[in-house]
């Protein structure tokens, strides 16, 4: 049995530890954080076809738990006036509904339902280097401990140590906006049970959903230059956000003001196409290898995708190369249209194409009981 390392236990990792576990081989995850509460402030939306991947590793119904479903969309212009709207992803299954939810949660429940499979979690792993040799590969972490096995998955997030052991030169770059998340029980908004609002703001993108309980969960994305890391510790968004929303009538600026302090900041960054995902005993999953701006809400949807066609392509392949190739020839075309589309929205729409991947493909490729193909 091929004894697999996965470096990085966020969704991508965990969930990639989940679905080759299912897939029969031993796994091991090493995640650099102390606990399980990575990013506990941020939230997410979970898409159908994020769902859809979780239910084949059987982790939907814990994720179902979490957070609450979204079933339609809701846009408003800058005056707050209604312009479109529809039924979001595949709302009439209620286990593939969108779904809003923190991610530290997220972290937490898949991480409790590896260790409860027997999949060894082992947190404060920070990596060091990677070494590959002819019959294994090796990972060195910063407390002086390794770990050897036949195959690494860097699943290491947006700052890949693995992803400098495979491609040193590739860094992320800033895909045009600043964006901004928070939450409120002060503001009650209008909006329908299950609903999500976007609001196309004449100075931002801003989205909100209100919870069951009352709460609303929110997101502003504005085009500017990257915030510096002096910046972002320094924090204070509340009131410079509020004073930009104000320029429209919509809900968001008293949205905004309705939240506390605690306004999370970070840079919309994506990983340019084409940079490579793997060598003979390494490869990358998630953002390590195709992080996106977080305009088309499919970052965390696109790794539990990528776990489940990895394990699945390991399962059905004579050899890991050839695992590995087949990977990347099947997620490589959806992940890069993905980044493309997401970065063009970031832009205000400006930039390249490429092709869409068939849509309808999708729910073969991530059936776990069918076997895969390039």
């Amino acid at each position: 049995m091929a004894r697999i390392l996965v470096i990085g236990g966020g969704t991508g990792g965990t969930a990639t530890a989940l679905a080759l576990h299912k897939a029969g081989f031993a796994v091991e995850v090493h995640e650099a954080h102390p606990d399980s509460a990575e990013d506990l402030g941020a939230f997410l939306t979970l898409a159908s076809n994020g769902m859809r991947a979780l239910a084949q590793i059987d982790a939907g119904e814990a994720v179902s738990a979490l957070g609450f479903p979204l079933r339609t969309l809701r846009v408003l212009d800058a005056t707050g006036t209604e312009v479109g709207g529809g039924p979001m992803g595949e709302a009439d299954d209620p286990l593939l509904r969108f779904r809003c939810l923190r991610r530290g949660d997220l972290n937490s429940a898949i991480q409790k339902e590896a260790s409860r499979r027997g999949i060894t979690v082992r947190h404060g792993a920070r990596l060091a280097s990677v070494e590959e040799g002819p019959r294994g590969v090796t990972a060195r972490f910063t407390d002086g401990s390794q770990a050897t096995g036949d195959l690494l998955v860097g699943a290491d997030g947006l700052h890949s140590t693995v992803r400098q052991t495979i491609a040193p030169g590739v860094r992320p770059v800033h895909a045009a906006q600043r964006v901004f998340y928070g939450y409120t029980r002060q503001a009650r908004p209008p909006a329908e049970e299950g609903q999500f609002t976007m609001v196309r703001g004449s100075t931002a993108a801003f989205g909100y959903a209100v919870s069951p309980g009352g709460e609303t969960y929110w997101f502003a994305r504005v085009t500017d230059d990257p915030l510096t890391a002096e910046e972002l510790a320094r924090g204070g968004w509340r009131e410079p956000l509020v004073s930009r929303l104000r320029a429209d009538s919509g809900p968001a600026a008293d949205i905004v003001a309705a939240t506390g302090d605690d306004v999370l900041a970070t840079n919309a960054s994506e990983i340019p196409p084409g940079a490579p995902w793997r060598t003979a005993r390494t490869v990358l999953v998630g953002d390590a290898a195709h992080a996106a701006s977080p305009a088309t809400g499919q970052g965390a949807s696109m790794a539990l995708e990528d776990a489940v066609v990895l394990a699945k392509s390991l399962r059905d392949s004579p050899d890991t190369g050839s695992g590995l190739a087949l990977y990347e020839a099947l997620r490589r075309p959806r992940v890069e249209h993905n980044t493309v589309a997401s970065g063009n929205l970031s832009r205000g729409g400006r930039g390249t194409t490429v092709p869409r991947p068939r849509e309808e493909d999708l729910p073969r490729l991530l059936d776990w009981d069918t076997k895969v193909c390039a």
